[in-house]
């Protein structure tokens, strides 16, 4: 079963310097190493409709594509099927419970702080390993704002 998680941290930055501490590679690799050591992102263009590959050392992980995105305001992922050995896989019953589920990180602004929110749907199997590990993200990503 999908569930709906949410994490936020408030952050002293600039939206703009929050965004790049999300998807720069330097700052990418850093705060998504919390959830697989040396993980990465591929894409051509990170626009709508872009498809995104996320990645690990040994070139698995999943692939989505870019629903929604609006530069410093937010980002929003469908996620579709798994990679092996940089390949995308076909659908198969195993991807097909969780094919569709969303990640979507937004940027609130307030007088002093910026607000980053991260909405994911996570299987039950990784509900305990994410509500460990995103707020260790969140913490990785604040750092390197400052």
């Amino acid at each position: 079963m999908i569930n709906r998680l949410k994490f936020s941290i408030e952050i002293k930055a600039e939206k703009a310097a929050i965004w790049d501490a999300l998807w720069s590679d330097r700052s990418y690799h850093q705060w998504a190493g919390v959830f697989a050591e040396g993980a990465y992102a591929i894409s051509e263009h990170w626009e709508e409709g872009s498809k995104v590959l996320f990645l690990s050392p040994d070139q698995s992980g999943i692939y989505s594509i870019i629903e929604t995105h609006i530069p410093n305001e937010i980002i929003m992922f469908r996620h579709i099927g798994n990679v092996v050995n940089g390949k995308e896989q076909p659908i198969d019953d195993e991807s097909k419970k969780w094919s569709g589920a969303t990640e979507v990180y937004t940027l609130t602004e307030s007088t002093e702080t910026n607000t980053l929110t991260v909405d994911i749907d996570v299987m039950d199997e990784h509900l305990d390993f994410m509500s460990e590990r995103m707020p260790i993200a969140l913490e990785k990503i604040k750092k390197n704002c400052s």
